[in-house]
C-alpha cells in the first residue's frame, strides 16, 4: 500500500500515538460525568494499552431519550489510564432537521480532532446523523488515512427491520436504504483499512476495500476459557444421559429469532427430547415469549432469567449448558456465540458466514438452514440421541474458543490501525 496521504508521526514511547475513534455508541450524563456501557469501557481500556492517547466520540443520549434497558453503565472517569482518555459527546441527530442544525459545528469539532490525531478509525452505521461517516468525509478532505469499522451488515439489518416499522418510517427507510448502501461503499473504497467483524460482514464489504481484514471484537480472555475439569464433568453428565441443558444469552428482539427458538424447543419436546432451557436477557418481546412458551406447553421447561448484569454468572450459565441454541435472523456478529465457544458450549442454530467462520477450523457447532425450525429441532433431537457426538462437540467448542483472547485480538487490531490508518 502506498502512503499517498498524510499521517502524523506516531509516538516513540512504545505506544502508537493518539487514536481517534468515532462511533454511534451511546454516552450519557451521570452524576459524576459521562458514562458508557461496560463492554465499550473494556474495549477502550484495551485501546489505551496500545495507544498513547485515545479520543472516543459517541452519541449523547439525553435523559428523555433513555429507555429501560439492560445496559450496565460505568463512569468513564474511573477507567484505567483515565488521564490518557478523552471523550466527545456528539449530538443525536438522526432526524434530518437535527442533522442540518448540528452538522457544521460537529464537523468543525471532528476536523480539529482529526487534525490532532495520529490514527483514525470510524464505525459506520447509518446515513443521516452518522458522525463517523462525516468524520470519514473530513479525513478525506484533510488528506488523511483512516480505517472504517463495521460490526454488522448495516443495510441488511435495516432491510430486515422494515416490516416491523410504522408505515411512514418504513417508506422513509426504504428510500434511505440504497443511498446508505452506496454511501458506505464509497467511504469504504476511500479508506486505507476496513476492519470487518466476522465473515458475514467481511463478505459484504471486503470487495469495496483495498485492504480488508476480518476481525473479532471480543471481551473474553484466557482466564475465561472453560477449565478442562469443567469440560470433562459436562461430558460425563452428557454421556450419562441427563436431560439436555440449553441456553441463550441476548435480547428478546425480532432479529434474534426468539419465537423460532421457542418453536424449535417445542418441536424437540414433541420428538421426546428432555431438556432444561434458559433465555438470559430482556427485551421488547420477553413478555410475548413467556406467553408463547405457555401456549406451546413448554413453560415448565424454559426459564426466562431476564437481564443478568453479572458477567461471571453469564459465563457460568454457558459452561453449564450442553448447547447454545440461537436463531439469529440478520447478518450480524454477536459476541454471545464467541462467549459460548469460550465456555465450551457448542453453538447450534441458523447457518451464516459468521457462525460458520467461528467453527470452520476446530468445529464446535451444528448449523441448519436459516428459518428452518424443523431442521433445527431435528439437530437438537439428533444430538440428544447421539450423546458421544454431542460430547465431542463440547470438546471442539472449548478448543475453538481458545482463539478468542481479548488481549491478543486487540493487539492485532491495534497493529493494523497503527500501520494503515
Amino acid at each position: 500500500m502506498t502512503d499517498d496521504v498524510a499521517n502524523p508521526a506516531a509516538a516513540t514511547d512504545g505506544r502508537n500515538g493518539t487514536l481517534l475513534l468515532v462511533t454511534a455508541v451511546r454516552l450519557r450524563n451521570g452524576p459524576r460525568g459521562l458514562q458508557l456501557d461496560d463492554q465499550t469501557c473494556a474495549g477502550i481500556s484495551r485501546w489505551a494499552e496500545r495507544f498513547e492517547r485515545v479520543v472516543y466520540a459517541g452519541i449523547l443520549q439525553e435523559a428523555e431519550q433513555e429507555e429501560s434497558t439492560s445496559i450496565h453503565w460505568m463512569d468513564v472517569c474511573d477507567l484505567p489510564n483515565a488521564d490518557r482518555l478523552r471523550f466527545l459527546a456528539l449530538p443525536m441527530a438522526y432526524r434530518i432537521g437535527a442533522f442540518a442544525r448540528t452538522y457544521r459545528p460537529t464537523r468543525r469539532l471532528l476536523a480539529d480532532e482529526i487534525g490532532r490525531a495520529d490514527h483514525l478509525c470510524f464505525t459506520l452505521g447509518y446515513l443521516t446523523g452518522d458522525w463517523a461517516a462525516v468524520a470519514a468525509l473530513e479525513a478525506r478532505a484533510q488528506g488523511r488515512r483512516y480505517a472504517v469499522w463495521f460490526d454488522r451488515v448495516e443495510h441488511e439489518v435495516l432491510r430486515n427491520a422494515l416490516p416491523t416499522m410504522p408505515f411512514k418510517r418504513r417508506m422513509k427507510e426504504s428510500l434511505t436504504l440504497p443511498l446508505m448502501q452506496a454511501y458506505h461503499r464509497r467511504l469504504t473504497r476511500r479508506a486505507t483499512l476496513a476492519l470487518l467483524q466476522g465473515m458475514d460482514t467481511f463478505n459484504a464489504y471486503s470487495a469495496y476495500s483495498s485492504n480488508p481484514a476480518c476481525v473479532y471484537d471480543v471481551h473474553t480472555s484466557a482466564e475465561d476459557f472453560a477449565p478442562s475439569s469443567t469440560i470433562e464433568a459436562k461430558v460425563a453428565r452428557i454421556e450419562n444421559g441427563a436431560p439436555l441443558r440449553i441456553a441463550y444469552v441476548g435480547r428478546a428482539a425480532e432479529m434474534k429469532g426468539p419465537f423460532d427458538w421457542l418453536d424449535a424447543l417445542a418441536r424437540a419436546k414433541q420428538r421426546g427430547v428432555a431438556f432444561e432451557a434458559r433465555w438470559l436477557g430482556d427485551g421488547p418481546l420477553l413478555d410475548e415469549m413467556k406467553r408463547r412458551a405457555a401456549g406451546l406447553g413448554i413453560a415448565d421447561t424454559v426459564d426466562f432469567a431476564g437481564f443478568v448484569s453479572d458477567r461471571g454468572l453469564i459465563l457460568s450459565a454457558m459452561r453449564e449448558a450442553d448447547l447454545f441454541l440461537f436463531c439469529h435472523k440478520t447478518p450480524e456478529s454477536p459476541r454471545c456465540l464467541i462467549e459460548a465457544l469460550v465456555s465450551g458450549c457448542p453453538i447450534v442454530g441458523y447457518a451464516g458466514a459468521y457462525p460458520q467462520g467461528l467453527i470452520a477450523a476446530d468445529g464446535g457447532g451444528l448449523l441448519t438452514a436459516m428459518n428452518d425450525v424443523g431442521a433445527l429441532a431435528g439437530s437438537i433431537a439428533g444430538l440428544d440421541g447421539d450423546r458421544r457426538r454431542l460430547a465431542q462437540l463440547v470438546r471442539d467448542a472449548a478448543k475453538a474458543g481458545q482463539r478468542f483472547d481479548e488481549e491478543k485480538l486487540y493487539r492485532e487490531r491495534a497493529e493494523l490501525i497503527a500501520t494503515y490508518a
